[in-house]
């Protein structure tokens, strides 16, 4: 074929095009420009954005808050990635890796930062000793899925969605190579949920608060508008189990925290209290 890509001897950076989400990344790590973070009152500082990886971390901090654990209040800030925030010297010094969420945890006799959101999940989990077995069998099964979420999702968003929903033009070999893998994660979880209420088991945990962000919106029509492409409708148990997490309070609040999109009952760019939810949700009809 006279179009086909033939790749040059040395690799060389060159962003060209409309693409603002191509043209923002670099092959170079670190800070591009000084500015200094917010900083609430509370203990836990997270500067995110609602994307699934963001939804993680604010639906565990708003079921650990409707377990009635008030030290586990927080003030989340919007980080803009169309806008490069994520790499001001403030983001890069929580998060060196440049990518949302990042938290600062500031309960202690040190400030410690932590990133990535499994990491996150973990550190959150244990710290207020819920949503993570403490030992045994399920204990190593909840580790199980969540690890399989990290490794599995970049295949759904970073492979599928980009090339679906977000490429300049639609590629019929990596969609359909993405596709393929989406739909094959889909039947691993599917089967896994037709022996188990919950991923890991009979237990709501830090696995499916981190597979549910991913998985139950593709499978609930809110991610890439890929539901009919997909046949999503075909994953039984997914759908039931989607549809079971996305009624849970903590949930319903978590997921609008940082979100700059959709409809109005559904942005808040900011958090400081369980009020701005409050305030936000009165707004659905």
């Amino acid at each position: 074929m006279s179009n086909q890509y033939v790749s040059p001897k040395i690799w060389v950076n060159e962003t060209s095009g409309d693409n603002k989400w191509a043209n923002i990344n670099s092959p170079e790590s670190g800070a591009r420009y000084d500015k200094a973070l917010p900083v609430g009152k509370h203990a836990f500082q997270l500067y995110s954005l609602a994307t699934p990886n963001g939804q993680k971390v604010t639906i565990l901090f708003e079921e650990l808050l409707a377990l009635g654990i008030k030290e586990a209040e927080y003030d989340a800030y919007l980080i803009n990635i169309g806008d490069s925030e994520q790499f001001s010297s403030g983001f890069v010094g929580v998060n060196p890796n440049s990518k949302i969420p990042a938290l600062l945890d500031k309960s202690g006799d040190e400030d410690v930062n932590v990133f990535e959101s499994a990491s996150i999940l973990v550190h959150l989990a244990e710290k207020f000793g819920h949503f993570l077995p403490k030992d045994g069998a399920a204990r190593t099964q909840t580790f199980n899925w969540l690890f399989w979420a990290q490794g599995s999702a970049p295949f759904l968003g970073g492979g599928f969605g980009h090339f679906y929903a977000y490429a300049d033009e639609k590629q019929e070999y990596p969609i359909n190579r993405f596709a393929m893998e989406a739909k094959r994660q889909l039947d691993v979880l599917d089967k896994q949920l037709a022996k188990n209420t919950f991923v890991s088991g009979e237990e709501y945990t830090i696995a499916d608060i981190a597979i549910w962000p991913w998985y139950g919106n593709l499978v609930l029509g809110k991610l890439y508008d890929a539901a009919e492409f997909l046949q999503v409708e075909t994953y039984t148990h997914v759908v039931r189990w989607a549809k079971m997490i996305e009624l849970r309070e903590g949930v319903q609040r978590g997921r609008i925290v940082n979100r700059s999109s959709g409809e109005k009952w559904e942005q808040l760019s900011e958090r400081h209290s369980a009020g701005d939810i409050d305030k936000v949700l009165k707004l659905k009809p």
